[in-house]
């Protein structure tokens, strides 16, 4: 756009053509008559806060993962809030947010490992039974081709048709 304007292009024109606000490109130009090729930079970055840097130093990282390995305290599995109550006693950080102990988790290639859930009124024995006394469908792939009616989606078997 600058360079528009430079050939004696109007604002108006050089803004247009590359998909500007008037507004916003005239505040470009004014930007860069008074700072040069600095006034064109990014100066959002500048306005936010610096990124926080990681609570812990590569020392740390690898004492986590070590701790990783062995069950939790509370004999379960390692979830993002027991990592980051691990960090917060590691760093004597006094709040870590969760959301941190499961970046790390992630980090290190870890996963939430939560057996299925059974349900409460569930019967170990009466399942079995079912299992066992249940008819199991097993397909003879060598046998029977499957193929898809044209009649309400049926599978059929092309042998038997």
């Amino acid at each position: 756009m600058l360079w528009l304007v430079h050939t004696q292009k109007t604002l108006t024109d050089a803004a247009k053509v590359v998909g500007l606000n008037y507004d916003y490109a005239r505040g470009v130009v004014k930007d860069y008559n008074r700072d040069g090729a600095a006034g064109l930079r990014n100066r959002r970055k500048a306005q936010r806060p610096h990124q926080s840097l990681s609570l812990l130093n590569p020392k740390q990282i690898e004492d986590l993962e070590a701790r990783l390995q062995s069950p939790p305290d509370d004999d379960g599995g390692w979830s993002g809030p027991k990592v980051a109550r691990v960090i917060a006693e590691v760093t004597g950080v006094p709040k870590v947010w969760p959301q941190r102990g499961w970046d790390h988790l992630k980090r290190l290639e870890q996963s939430r490992q939560v057996p299925r859930p059974r349900h409460r009124k569930g019967d170990p024995e009466a399942q079995e039974a079912f299992e066992k006394n249940s008819r199991s469908v097993k397909l003879n792939w060598s046998s029977s081709i499957l193929k898809l009616s044209s009649k309400r989606g049926r599978l059929m078997s092309i042998a038997s048709a």
